[in-house]
């Protein structure tokens, strides 16, 4: 008894193989990075990084439209907007560095110019050395003026601006309760004035006058709780003036004459008043 013919083909079954998955990268990349490529070229002096993204963004989506073509990828579309954007980028870049650079040179321009307005007069050595003459002469001038005593009522006047005045010296009478004044002795107060004419606030609060009688022996100052002594303190301002009462116990041999050293602060020279008790 003959078996009926299969209605399969003899031998071991066939299958068609799977295609490759499609290598869209590269087109996608192109994309991404054409984008933001184009963003940062409207940001000024970001060029640089235009550029870079640019570039790649070309590149990979030149390679992503040849893979399209050969069959190897199915976004042929996205790989060729990747490339347009690269391209773009790129001479977004190139205008950004043709900016900056003429933006650069500009101010520089400016900054020349500018300078060359403020430009220094060249010193010859004859006006240097006139100069530094004139400055040492002013020197030994102010050092002289320093020197040279002041009678009572005259003002010493300093570089910056500062002024300082003794007034003459005239009779007072202490308190009840004074302290530094002696009996028999004689009192006499002197009204010191601090002018600053200056540009910068100077501290009066040590400006305290050092005082000796016609015989070389140092005065006392008198304190009353009143007016016989009213010392400068704190600090002068630009444009204002202080004014102390200052007292003084002279034993009657030497109340016939009076010497006082002052200075307006820890940071002038002092001066010398001179000149007989009225």
């Amino acid at each position: 008894m003959s078996m009926p013919p299969s209605p399969y083909p003899a031998g071991p079954p066939m299958w068609a193989p799977e295609p490759p998955p499609p290598r869209n990268g590269l087109g996608i990349s192109a994309l991404v990075l054409g984008i933001v490529g184009v963003v940062f070229g409207f940001i000024p002096f970001l060029f640089w990084i235009t550029g870079i993204l640019g570039v790649l963004a070309l590149i990979f989506g030149l390679i992503g439209r040849g893979r399209a073509g050969k069959g190897l990828a199915t976004n042929r579309g996205v790989a060729l907007s990747g490339a347009i954007l690269g391209g773009l980028a790129t001479a977004m870049a190139i205008g950004g560095l043709i900016l900056t650079i003429w933006f650069v040179n500009d101010v520089a321009e400016k900054v020349e110019e500018n300078s060359r307005g403020y430009e220094v007069p060249a010193v010859t050595d004859e006006e240097s050395k006139a100069a530094g003459d004139e400055e040492q002469a002013a020197e030994e001038a102010a050092e002289e003026e320093a020197d040279k005593p002041l009678a009572f009522g005259e003002t010493r006047k300093y570089a910056d601006g500062v002024k300082l005045t003794v007034g003459k010296p005239a009779p007072f009478t202490p308190g009840e309760f004074a302290v530094g004044h002696e009996k028999g002795n004689v009192a006499v107060q002197l009204k010191i004035t601090i002018v600053n004419d200056g540009k910068k606030t100077i501290d009066i609060g040590l400006a305290v006058p050092t005082v000796r009688d016609g015989k070389g022996k140092s005065a006392e100052s008198v304190f009353d709780g009143e007016s016989a002594t009213d010392m400068f303190s704190g600090k002068l301002l630009p444009g204002k003036q202080a004014v102390a009462d200052y007292t003084f116990s002279l034993s009657p041999a030497g109340a016939k004459e009076l010497q006082m050293e002052l200075s307006p602060g820890l940071d002038y020279e002092e001066a010398i008043w001179v000149g007989p008790v009225k």
